[in-house]
């Protein structure tokens, strides 16, 4: 028999306090939840599990005790799992941007290569998807052009990256980010929303640009022999004419040059680690 001092009491009267502390005990030992974060109001929290107050508050009680949860004034509860050994710093995130044959892709799998971290390139993780879902939609598996793919796809492909990258962090892991995000990195607004939720997760955010004349380019997109690169090819000219060869991001980055007689890739990636190791 239980005691009324015990926060577990009367939890096999069909309350559901167990299970509700057990799913955000689940997200905060993953790390959905991090440390420091307000949980909301027991109210919300209430309504949020189809529940009373008083088994929220029983639930709480059970994180609290066990040290994941701190209770403090008005109802307010902050999660408490700092993680890690003392001192170890947070998830480190080079994001990679560039055009097409820029060497983006060579200069992430460089850095991989050098520190072990996670790599996560746009093409590896949803080429398939797209490639099925463009068929679907009548459309050429290797289309990158239309309105289908730029309205449709796109947007949910950038999605699936960033939601990787997201998880990524929640882990403490930290990962190398691959794709043009051409779009997404003259968008200030976007920028500021990575940087905001890199900082959250405690991370160190760095941003690459690598650039590359188009003579460079063309070489590197007809080597690689990509389909999905055959209608950049067959109108060089006019795709070329389109590109902001002087592109800067919307937010600090660092600037790496791949062009015909640059500095190997590997000394630029061993420069650009040796800086964020300083930070």
């Amino acid at each position: 028999m239980t005691t009324q001092a015990d926060p577990r009491g009367e939890l096999q009267r069909g309350t559901s306090a167990l299970v509700i502390a057990q799913a955000i005990r689940n997200d905060i030992q993953s790390g959905r939840l991090v440390h420091g974060r307000q949980l909301p109001g027991t109210r919300a929290l209430a309504a949020s599990w189809s529940t009373s107050v008083a088994t929220i508050n029983r639930a709480m009680a059970i994180l609290a005790e066990e040290g994941l949860v701190i209770n403090r004034a008005r109802s307010s509860r902050i999660v408490h799992n700092p993680g890690g050994a003392p001192g170890k710093p947070g998830p480190r995130v080079i994001l990679i941007g560039g055009y097409a044959g820029s060497g983006k892709t060579e200069l992430g799998r460089i850095i991989a290569r050098q520190t072990g971290w996670a790599i996560l390139d746009k093409d590896t993780t949803t080429r398939p998807v797209v490639e099925v879902a463009l068929e679907r939609l009548g459309q050429s598996p290797h289309d990158r052009e239309s309105e289908t793919y730029l309205l449709g796809i796109r947007p949910a492909e950038y999605e699936a990256l960033m939601a990787t990258l997201i998880e990524n962090l929640e882990c403490g892991v930290s990962v190398i980010v691959t794709a043009p995000f051409i779009k997404e990195l003259r968008d200030e607004a976007w920028c500021d929303r990575l940087a905001a939720t890199v900082a959250a997760h405690n991370g160190t955010l760095q941003v690459v640009w690598v650039s590359c004349d188009a003579d460079t380019m063309h070489t590197y997109i007809r080597r690689r022999g990509a389909a999905r690169d055959d209608f950049k090819l067959g109108n060089w000219t006019k795709y070329v004419d389109g590109l902001d060869l002087m592109f800067e991001p919307k937010i600090p980055y660092v600037s790496i040059d791949n062009s015909a007689g640059a500095r190997p890739l590997q000394e630029q990636a061993k420069e650009l680690l040796g800086k964020m190791a300083a930070l």
